[in-house]
This record gives C-alpha cells, sequence and structure tokens, in this order.
C-alpha cells in the first residue's frame, strides 16, 4: 500500500503542476482546459466505479468553464481518493471490480489495476499538454515521478 499511496501523492502533485502551468501560461486555449478537465472527471469515474457507484452521470469530454472549476475538481478528486486508500487494505488490491464504461460495455477489473490507469490516465495527458505549451511558446511544468521524489 505505501507504493500506491506514493504514487497517488504523485498524481495530486502533479494535476496541482499542471495546472499551475496553464495559469503561468495565461493561454486561453480551450482545448488545453478541456484536456485537464478530462484528467480531472476520468479520476472521478474510476473512483466511482471503485466505490460501486457506476459513472453515467459523468461526460469524459465537455468544455470546461475555467481553470478555477478544474482545480476544484481536483482538489476534491485528492480529498476523496485519500479517503478511499486510507480505508483500503492491501488484501482489497486484487479483488475484482464490476463497472461499464461509457458505451455501456461491462467489464472486471482489479482494484490495482484501475488505481494503475488512473495513475497512468493522468500522466499521459499531462504530458499532451506539456507538448502543446512548447508548441505555444509556453513553459511546460516538470511533472516526472522523479522530480516528484526528490521534493
Amino acid at each position: 500500500m505505501k507504493t500506491i499511496k506514493r504514487m497517488m501523492d504523485h498524481m495530486y502533485w502533479a494535476d496541482k503542476r499542471i495546472l499551475e502551468a496553464l495559469e503561468m501560461s495565461n493561454m486561453q486555449n480551450m482545448e488545453l482546459l478541456e484536456l485537464a478537465r478530462h484528467v480531472a472527471v476520468a479520476e472521478q469515474v474510476w473512483l466511482s466505479r471503485l466505490q460501486g457507484k457506476g459513472s453515467a452521470q459523468f461526460s469524459l469530454w465537455e468544455q470546461a468553464e475555467s481553470l478555477s472549476e478544474i482545480q476544484s475538481m481536483f482538489e476534491e478528486n485528492a480529498k476523496q481518493y485519500r479517503l478511499y486508500i486510507e480505508a483500503l487494505e492491501e488484501s482489497k488490491l486484487d479483488e475484482m471490480v464490476d463497472y461499464t464504461n461509457q458505451s455501456g460495455t461491462p467489464f472486471q477489473n482489479s482494484v490495482r489495476d484501475i488505481l494503475s490507469q488512473v495513475l497512468l490516465h493522468g500522466q499521459y495527458h499531462r504530458g499532451q499538454i506539456n507538448r502543446a505549451l512548447r508548441i505555444e511558446s509556453a513553459e511546460p511544468i516538470q511533472v516526472d515521478y522523479i522530480t516528484f521524489a526528490r521534493l
């Protein structure tokens, strides 16, 4: 559990840093805001599935209202994931979770695999945001795990 908690701490840190990069860039690129919102909503979707609540109420690809809206989502996600992880026992990591994807197709994955998906999915999209920032002559921000580990 210690490794998962550490990786989740990295995710919270990286989510915050990517929003800081978007804010510092003063960029009004709605596609980048939409991508950041997508990461926040995907985190919510997976947590909802882990909690057995389903995920039908979420729309993964909507336009973001503002950077502050996304920041609030990330803050709430971090709070809820911390609660979930604190209550999670090591023995439960390999339990299977039944869920349906956004198209209604049923799947089953372990808690461990779902948490890994959350971590890797966000990092993938943060990389996309950083690349777009660089293309638009804005400063990308370091979100690598090793940078976090050096703190």
